[in-house]
Formats: C-alpha cells, sequence, structure tokens
C-alpha cells in the first residue's frame, strides 16, 4: 500500500538535490520538432492501453507509442504476449521534448501511474508481460533511473518493496494499430470506463500543474 504520493517524494528529492547542486480535449500526437530536444523513453507499468493514455496529457510528450520491448521473440503479436511466454512486456514508448519535460520528471510520472510493488502484475491483470520495467536508451537514462530507485526504495513511500525492473532496450516493436491511442479511440469500452479513467483522474490531480494545455 502506499504511504503517501510519488509526486511529494519526488517533489522533496528536486529540492534536495538542488540544494545541493466546457469540454476537455483530450491530447494525442504532437508535431515533432525537427531539433535536438527530441529524445525517447521506454517504460512498462502493466496494461498499455492505461499508462499510454496518462503520459499522454504531460506537457512536453509529443508522441506515445504502445508496444513490447524485453523478450526473445522477434516480431511478437498481442496474443503471444499474453501467453506470457514471449519474455515482452508491454510498454510504452514515449517521444518528449527536452526542452519542456526532463526524464526525471518522465520517471516521477511512471512510478505514479502504476504500482511498482506488484511483481509481474498489476491488478486483475496477471503475467510477466505487465511487469514494472524501465527500458534505458542511454547511460544517463540508467544512472538516473537507478538513482531514483534507490531513493524511492529507501523513502519509505511503500510499505512493501518497489520491484520495478531497470534494463537496456534492445529493441522495440511497435504494437498493432488497435492498441495505438486506444483510451482516445474506445473511451466508453467497460475496461477504460473502470479501470483506465480512475487511473487517469488521479493520475491528472497529481501532475495539474504538468498537463497540456486545451
Amino acid at each position: 500500500m502506499r504511504k503517501y504520493s510519488i509526486f511529494i517524494f519526488f517533489v522533496t528529492l528536486a529540492f534536495f538535490a538542488c540544494a545541493q547542486n466546457k469540454k476537455e480535449k483530450v491530447p494525442g500526437d504532437m508535431e515533432i520538432p525537427n531539433n535536438t530536444h527530441v529524445e525517447k523513453a521506454t517504460f512498462g507499468g502493466g496494461c498499455f492501453w492505461c499508462t499510454e493514455a496518462q503520459f499522454q496529457y504531460l506537457d512536453g510528450v509529443l508522441k506515445v507509442e504502445s508496444g513490447y520491448a524485453g523478450g526473445s521473440v522477434p516480431n511478437p503479436t498481442y496474443e503471444q504476449v499474453c501467453e506470457g511466454n514471449t519474455g515482452h512486456a508491454e510498454v510504452i514508448q514515449v517521444t518528449y521534448d527536452t526542452a519542456k519535460i526532463s526524464y526525471d520528471e518522465l520517471l516521477q510520472a511512471f512510478w505514479e501511474s502504476h504500482d511498482p510493488t506488484q511483481l509481474n502484475r498489476q491488478g486483475n491483470d496477471v503475467g510477466t508481460q505487465y511487469r514494472s520495467v524501465i527500458f534505458y536508451h542511454t547511460p544517463e537514462q540508467k544512472e538516473k533511473a537507478e538513482f531514483y530507485l534507490k531513493k524511492l526504495q529507501g523513502s519509505g513511500a511503500y510499505d512493501k518493496p518497489v520491484v520495478t525492473e531497470i534494463a537496456p532496450l534492445t529493441t522495440f516493436y511497435k504494437a498493432e494499430n488497435y492498441h495505438q491511442d486506444y483510451y482516445n479511440l474506445n473511451g466508453r469500452q467497460p475496461y477504460c470506463t473502470f479501470v483506465i479513467k480512475p487511473k487517469l483522474e488521479k493520475f491528472k490531480k497529481v501532475f495539474k500543474d504538468r498537463l497540456k494545455k486545451p
């Protein structure tokens, strides 16, 4: 059980680090600028429908793609991944503008978006494909992920150990088209209504100052 918001933990940690050195418009993909500020991050936090919907709202996030990573079978299908035998996790690959949002902030959003103390599951979704995992693209991402994970584990934010895996990204396989932008296109489906929407509303409250403007 979470003792307090990961948002509070990261705000406190950020302060410590600085001391030391009508109808809502649903956001979709944005135009990706051709400059050096654009980078990618890859996270697995359970069902990719849920995490995709949350990250799409963050200001500075240009694109979110659902897919698979961390397995041994090339070009896996959704059905294969669901069987739990390919080694892949359901992930999102986030394209973001570093001039507007940092990798540190994305890590904060990642840990807030799911329960990282659940091993190989999120709620009723059970299997290694739903594991909590960060796939780093660069040594800098690896260093930051390990740093914040260590701080989070020692923070007392959770009653149980954080089991997030940190691993290098080898290959990201984009999921089938019907998985992309799933919540925005299927918001009336029961899973969206009863599972994704409550998570999304909570996420938006925590990051209300970091959301895209309508």
